[in-house]
């Protein structure tokens, strides 16, 4: 059986009866009116009152909402209070990530920056070396002669010598050699600038220094000291006759030598060497020597009777 409000109403109803001209046939699911003209439906929030007669329990439609006092009052489809809320439901799963957006612009370059200031590098003569020995000295330094370092024998080749060393500039300044022999022609030196001499007083004859090895680096001092016995003035005698620094072994460096001196010195701003031709101790042949220039680096020979630069070297 089915109920509805406070009244029962059984199943399987075949009563039926007319009241104010409308047939009225109870349903379980809501109320037919009319012969099924209209329904009006269980789930709708409109409420409709019909009369159940109390012997007959036949039912009929009250359209004023009024029952008679044998019929009891049936209200249909009364809208109930909300029910209590239920609990929240889980928490879904997170969604796919979105597509990643498309890149943006690229910006526009920056401004090149300033250039920087060259540096200005000064080569200077170092501090003095060979005193205590001579293990310290290095190109550069001021050594023992008061000159400067202008060859380190790293790889001994050289027996007998660990160390070249340049006469200081102005070295001949003030020195009486000059045009010692005789010689016409030549320049004194000065505390800024090496003497211009010839090579030697005969300027004829061949002592014997054209050969290949009076041209290698440490033949300077047997040649000059060979050109010493015959010659009587010029760069020859005045190198031999040096004794700056308290040393006595200076002498004119070969050509081997002098392109040491201006390789490792001239080249870098050291010694206040002149810019031009500078004698060396190695004969070409019986009227010419050969010669380092000081401005290119070239090598040639030139006539003793010549005037050249001279610088006097020594070895220790």
């Amino acid at each position: 059986m089915t109920y509805c409000s406070d009244v029962i109403l059984f199943k399987s109803w075949s009563f039926s009866r007319r009241s104010a001209g409308v047939l009225l046939v109870g349903v379980l699911a809501g109320v037919t009116v009319g012969g099924g003209v209209g329904v009006i439906a269980a789930s709708s929030t409109k409420t409709v009152t019909v009369c159940a007669d109390t012997k007959t329990n036949v039912l009929r439609y009250a359209k004023n909402g009024k029952c008679a006092k044998t019929e009891t009052k049936v209200v249909l489809n009364q809208t109930g209070a909300n029910g209590i809320s239920g609990a929240a439901g889980a928490k879904g799963d997170t969604g796919v990530a979105g597509t990643a957006g498309a890149k943006g612009d690229t910006g526009a370059a920056g401004t090149n920056g300033t250039n920087g200031t060259n540096a200005t590098v000064a080569i200077t003569q170092l501090s003095i070396c060979g005193v205590g020995g001579t293990s310290l000295c290095k190109i550069g330094m001021t050594g023992p002669g008061g000159g400067v370092i202008f060859f380190v024998d790293y790889d001994d080749q050289y027996v007998g010598l660990n160390y070249l060393e340049a006469a200081p500039q102005g070295w001949s300044n003030g020195l009486l050699n000059v045009n010692l022999g005789g010689l016409s022609g030549e320049t004194a030196g000065t505390a800024a600038v090496d003497p211009l001499m010839k090579w030697c007083s005969y300027t004829s004859s061949l002592l014997g220094l054209n050969a290949w090895a009076n041209s290698a680096v440490g033949a300077g001092a047997s040649n000059t000291s060979t050109a010493d016995t015959t010659c009587a003035g010029g760069a020859i005698q005045a190198a031999s006759d040096y004794a700056g620094g308290s040393q006595s072994d200076w002498f004119l460096p070969s050509v081997g030598e002098a392109m040491l001196m201006y390789t490792n010195l001239r080249q870098v701003g050291v010694g206040g060497f002149a810019s031009g031709l500078y004698w060396s101790s190695s004969e070409y042949d019986a009227y010419n020597a050969w010669f380092q220039t000081f401005y290119s680096g070239l090598q040639a020979d030139y006539g003793k009777s010549g005037t050249t630069y001279v610088r006097p070297v020594r070895a220790f």
